[in-house]
């Protein structure tokens, strides 16, 4: 495989579009700071007053810890602290004592469960934050390591089990993409802070089930939902077709997302060697281009829509940022595979729009839904609780494809 870069004229070698993408995070970064609350981190609103009622949020920890690791790796001051209380949380408060693993929160019922989803971002953190040099790192990553390993990862399956009640009884029989595709996304940083390259088997194995199966039958948008066969459950959450995580039909971002992970695992697998099938990246760029199709202007208005259903005519058309914050990462990673100018064109345009309708320039941060219009809405995602999509947008594209994004900020930075 011949890993082929960006042509000369691409934006992403011009030095003041990097300037730009740096302040762009170094902004988001300032904004997700009032997240940080005595036990971890909160969700913000449309103004970045943290959501105090709620509490801490372990799935906001992670993120944050996550992302304000990478910030440690670039030099932003103040980041390491932000590292160092993520992990104080997650050692502590927001952490199962009696049982082990996480719960959802401070304040999480006793009903609420153990979600594969909310595990591989902890993993995710604890890698970041090792690669980071940060002290008690490498003890939160060993316990999630073994958290993932014990409850969560199917030899049989070759897949992520989906979620458990709080002791661990009561295995979910449903099986998601959503938290498959994010534990792709942890397998690679564990192959890298980890140097163990079954995650890498790993991740192959979900992407040829997740991809190259299931999406390669469904027009090459992914399959959100399946029973504990892993047959696919097309009529899941019809009467809640805006839910956050389990939408109803497929989700064109998803697709942009997976295309850029199946790239990542491509390069990663290439880099040390391990033999690597034809189909990782033709099936990211199939994957881009249904994505595209469907998602994009599909109601006459710019913007990509939230879900469409299984005739991929839009459901949900509210425009939702990290849709955006995954196509321009697709973009910029298929013109780095391919050096196709084709992928220049699409990010460009993707970051057009994010400049224009998403980069909230009053109150900071970028709006996280719009509405048909390209008006701010808020009826999926209240206030602007992400920090980890749309910085991780201004990060991926001036790093090479392998290794993972910690992990190259390392060495960029002379650690790794």
């Amino acid at each position: 495989m011949e890993l082929l870069t960006a042509t000369t004229n691409s934006w992403l070698n011009l030095p003041a579009h990097r300037h730009w993408l740096a302040l762009q995070g170094q902004r988001l970064l300032e904004f997700a700071k009032a997240s940080r609350i005595d036990n971890g981190f909160a969700d913000l609103d449309n103004r970045g007053r943290p959501d105090l009622a709620s509490g801490a949020l372990t799935i906001q920890t992670a993120r944050m810890t996550h992302s304000f690791a990478l910030a440690c790796l670039q030099g932003i001051p103040g980041s390491a602290a932000m590292v160092d209380h993520g992990l104080r949380a997650l050692h502590g408060p927001l952490r199962d004592a009696c049982h082990g693993g996480w719960y959802a929160g401070e304040r999480a019922e006793p009903s609420s469960r153990k979600q594969a989803y909310l595990h591989a971002f902890v993993a995710l953190a604890a890698s970041s934050a090792v690669a980071a040099g940060r002290p008690d790192a490498a003890a939160l990553l060993d316990d999630a390591v073994q958290i993932l390993e014990r409850h969560f990862w199917c030899e049989e399956e070759q897949a992520f089990l989906e979620s458990y009640a709080q002791d661990w009884s009561d295995l979910e029989r449903y099986r998601g993409g959503n938290s498959n595709m994010h534990g792709v996304e942890a397998c690679l940083a564990l192959a890298d802070v980890c140097n163990d390259v079954k995650w890498l088997d790993r991740a192959l194995a979900i992407s040829e089930r997740m991809i190259h199966q299931h999406a390669a039958a469904a027009g090459y948008l992914p399959v959100e939902h399946f029973d504990a066969q892993w047959q696919p459950l097309r009529d899941y959450n019809h009467d809640r077709p805006g839910d956050e995580f389990r939408p109803y039909g497929q989700t064109p971002g998803h697709a942009f997302e997976w295309a850029r992970l199946l790239l990542h695992l491509e390069a990663a697998r290439h880099r040390i060697g391990l033999a690597n099938p034809s189909w990782l990246a033709e099936d990211a760029q199939r994957l881009f281009a249904a994505a595209c199709q469907v998602g994009w202007t599909v109601d006459g208005q710019p913007g990509i829509v939230y879900t469409v259903d299984w005739q991929q005519r839009p459901v949900v058309a509210q425009r939702l940022h990290w849709t955006l914050a995954e196509a321009a990462a697709a973009a910029a990673a298929l013109h780095q595979r391919t050096g196709d100018a084709g992928y220049e064109q699409w990010y460009r345009e993707f970051w057009d729009y994010i400049d224009l309708y998403l980069i909230d320039r009053e109150h900071g941060s970028w709006h996280h839904e719009l509405d048909t219009c390209n008006r701010p809405a808020w009826t999926i995602w209240p206030g602007k609780p992400d920090l980890y999509h749309a910085y991780q947008a201004t990060l991926l594209p001036t790093l090479p494809l392998a290794p993972s994004l910690a992990t190259a900020l390392a060495r960029q930075a002379g650690l790794g």
